[in-house]
């Protein structure tokens, strides 16, 4: 498979939240975040590297995903992506001069996923912070990935296969496709399973460097009263030992340790697995009803 246009990382996805002060809170002082600037009335920035962002929260009435950014490797790479999208037929936004410097960004574009209605962000370059990253409560690696569900499964996961370069790397046929976006190397960085009731958020994931943090993650949210709806426990598809749980407006988020990498040439074919709860947990334990059921997609008005 050709890539239309080459990937460095996913880069941070930005949320909805309901109240901004108590989001803001949670994500620092349970999450683990560090709090890299907070707009008076406007968004907070927070981040687990030296980016200036990897999660972004937006005041707003309901509780879900603004958009979801992906850094590219180089400025020539983002010209690639916008003439390919553009030879798609989807409208391309350049981020204004005052929106970039907002997000303390030099460059990026959007465009809306036509089959989801997420919109997807491509940047090359973010501001770097000269303090590296604390880990004072987690040692957070990286932000890990986004899962959505959404209704158009099958449209969508070609659509992202096919013109967005996104490699599968194991699915359920016709349920859910893990994804990672080329040539990262993380089993996913993107993730889509069948929805029944719309398109909306399934959760937001951060990788951790020890596996005594899901443990002790475990202990810190059950203190904290915060609801655990599922872990912990292994992944079969990337292998990762993880714990999910919910943010103040009830969107799920995920601590997870370990994954597959994969390399750039010579990857193995993607693995079809059988829709199993073993699948979802080797250790036998199975979601709570409200995993994965908060978050809608804001909707863009597609010029």
């Amino acid at each position: 498979m050709s890539i239309p246009f080459r990937y460095r990382k996913l880069g941070y996805v930005a949320l909805n939240v309901t109240d901004i002060e108590r989001s803001t809170k949670f994500y620092t002082e349970l999450v683990g975040l560090d709090l890299t600037e907070r707009v008076p009335g406007g968004p907070a920035f927070l981040r687990c590297s030296t980016d200036h962002h990897n999660m972004v929260l937006y005041p707003a009435a309901a509780p879900g995903v603004k958009r979801v950014g992906f850094e590219l490797e180089s400025r020539a790479e983002l010209e690639h992506a916008r003439k390919h999208l553009e030879s798609l037929g989807l409208a391309v936004h350049d981020i204004g001069a005052e929106e970039r410097a907002l997000l303390r960004q030099g460059d990026g574009l959007r465009f809306v996923e036509p089959h989801s209605g997420l919109t997807m962000e491509l940047y090359t370059r973010m501001q770097q912070m000269a303090v590296p990253f604390q880990q004072r409560l987690t040692k957070i690696a990286r932000l890990g990935h986004v899962v959505l569900s959404v209704e158009r499964f099958d449209e969508m996961a070609a659509f992202l296969h096919a013109q967005l370069g996104f490699a599968i790397s194991d699915f359920v046929e016709g349920h859910f496709a893990f994804m990672r976006c080329q040539p990262n190397p993380f089993h996913h960085s993107f993730a889509i399973g069948r929805s029944q009731g719309g398109n909306h958020l399934n959760h937001v994931n951060f990788m951790v460097s020890d596996i005594d943090d899901i443990g002790r993650a475990m202990n810190r949210m059950q203190k904290a009263e915060i609801p655990i709806v599922f872990g912990p426990g292994r992944h079969m598809p990337s292998g990762s030992i993880f714990l999910y749980f919910l943010d103040p407006d009830g969107m799920t988020i995920e601590y997870s340790f370990g994954m597959e990498e994969f390399p750039e040439k010579g990857a193995r074919e993607p693995r079809m697995l059988e829709p199993h709860p073993l699948a979802l947990d080797t250790w036998g334990s199975l979601p709570k009803p409200a995993f994965g059921k908060v978050g809608q997609i804001e909707r863009q008005e597609a010029a």
